[in-house]
């Protein structure tokens, strides 16, 4: 992002390990004008941005993806995580998600009281499916949703948007990240909301700290990370405990924040991982045709 504003970003902890590997590491924004094809590799990393954008972002990846820089991840994936619609691709591939529904826009009061019926639920959430940091994305309870719904209305009445329930387990334990660099795990995190919020991120007041990822979370992690059409370099799985199984809520292959500062060994894990999948590449890579 041009302006990082309030956001915590520590990708700049591997800045320095990855010039001691022999690369020149420039951070730019992804909107200015650049000439991207005179770098070997572009790494997207917190463009928490993108989403007010979508598609200059992707044609701005595209310029990239047409030289014969390469570009991590690929937009093959960049495409197909763009919209949260991804969640049912890797449900049918067997990872069991947080439950969600999809819908073009919200009609009416009648359309939300459907939603809370076909959960069985009390609380719902409602968010877009293009989205970061928790843009846009309500809690609502049943006993307040006439409060609510001319906000609601007002953002998804003419947009599309996704619901799911509410998970009580992202009150009472929290919401885990696992973080995997070139396919294999690296570190686990739990993030909880601050005590009068639901949002588990860090600028909404989000608590988070590093853990011991116990062996079901890792096996629910390693399902969604091998359902994953393609080889990401970076990759954040995000779960909630639910029904006696860790469930997905995101699987995050864009800008995601890969908490490097949470594990000292982290920072070097993310340069060995983008050096190697480089030097793996390097002498099979075919330069491409316009």
């Amino acid at each position: 992002m041009a302006d990082m504003g309030d956001f915590v970003n520590d990708d700049t902890l591997a800045v320095t390990l990855l010039r001691e590997q022999g690369w020149h590491v420039d951070c730019l924004p992804w909107d200015q004008q650049v000439d991207w094809a005179g770098y070997d590799v572009v790494v997207i990393r917190s463009t928490w941005d993108y989403h007010e954008r979508p598609s200059h972002f992707l044609s701005v990846l595209g310029e990239i993806d047409r030289s014969d820089t390469r570009l991590y991840n690929p937009i093959s994936l960049v495409r197909w995580n763009l919209d949260k619609s991804y969640l049912r691709d890797l449900q049918n591939r067997g990872v069991p998600i947080v439950p969600t529904l999809y819908s073009e826009h919200l009609t009416s009061s009648e359309a939300l009281l459907d939603h809370f019926d076909a959960f069985d639920s009390e609380e719902l959430i409602l968010k877009p499916p293009v989205n970061v940091n928790a843009f846009n994305t309500f809690r609502v309870p049943k006993a307040e949703y006439e409060a609510l719904l001319p906000e609601l209305l007002a953002v998804f009445g003419a947009r599309p948007y996704m619901v799911q329930p509410f998970m009580p387990a992202i009150i009472s334990e929290g919401e885990y990240s696992l973080i995997y660099l070139n396919g294999r795990f690296s570190h686990a995190i739990l993030k909880t909301p601050h005590h009068d919020d639901f949002r588990v991120q860090e600028e909404h007041g989000g608590i988070i700290r590093a853990v011991k990822a116990e062996e079901r979370l890792l096996d629910s992690g390693r399902r969604a990370i091998e359902a994953v059409p393609g080889k990401p370099l970076y990759a954040r799985i995000d779960m909630v405990r639910g029904g006696g199984d860790f469930l997905l809520m995101e699987l995050e292959l864009i800008e995601p924040s890969l908490y490097l500062r949470m594990d000292p060994d982290a920072p070097k894990r993310f340069a060995d991982a983008l050096t190697s999948v480089y030097l793996e590449t390097r002498f099979f890579h075919q330069p491409k045709t316009n």
